[in-house]
């Protein structure tokens, strides 16, 4: 399997939980915060261990990485809309 692959499979597991915890009864707003605090807490940890913390010029980066991935996934959520725009036209 190839690393996209990987990284596909463990977002898609992440998305799954997130909607189990929608269907809970967990407000969606709630469970993108909690989600955004674990993934600020894993990459920490993954960058610095359980005792370390990051200096500022870390989470600059952090920002960074977060924002070019937002970035990604809003190019290719609007080019999915525009592709079934010129299929229904």
């Amino acid at each position: 399997m190839s690393d996209a692959q990987k990284h596909q499979q463990c977002t898609e597991q992440f998305i799954s939980l997130a909607n189990s915890m929608k269907e809970d009864g967990y407000d969606i707003k709630l469970v993108s915060a909690a989600l955004m605090s674990a993934s600020g807490i894993y990459a920490t940890y993954s960058v610095a261990g359980n005792e370390g913390g990051l200096n500022p010029s870390g989470v600059d980066k952090l920002v960074d990485v977060y924002r070019k991935s937002l970035e990604n996934i809003q190019a290719v959520k609007k080019a999915k809309a525009e592709q079934a725009d010129k299929e229904r036209s």
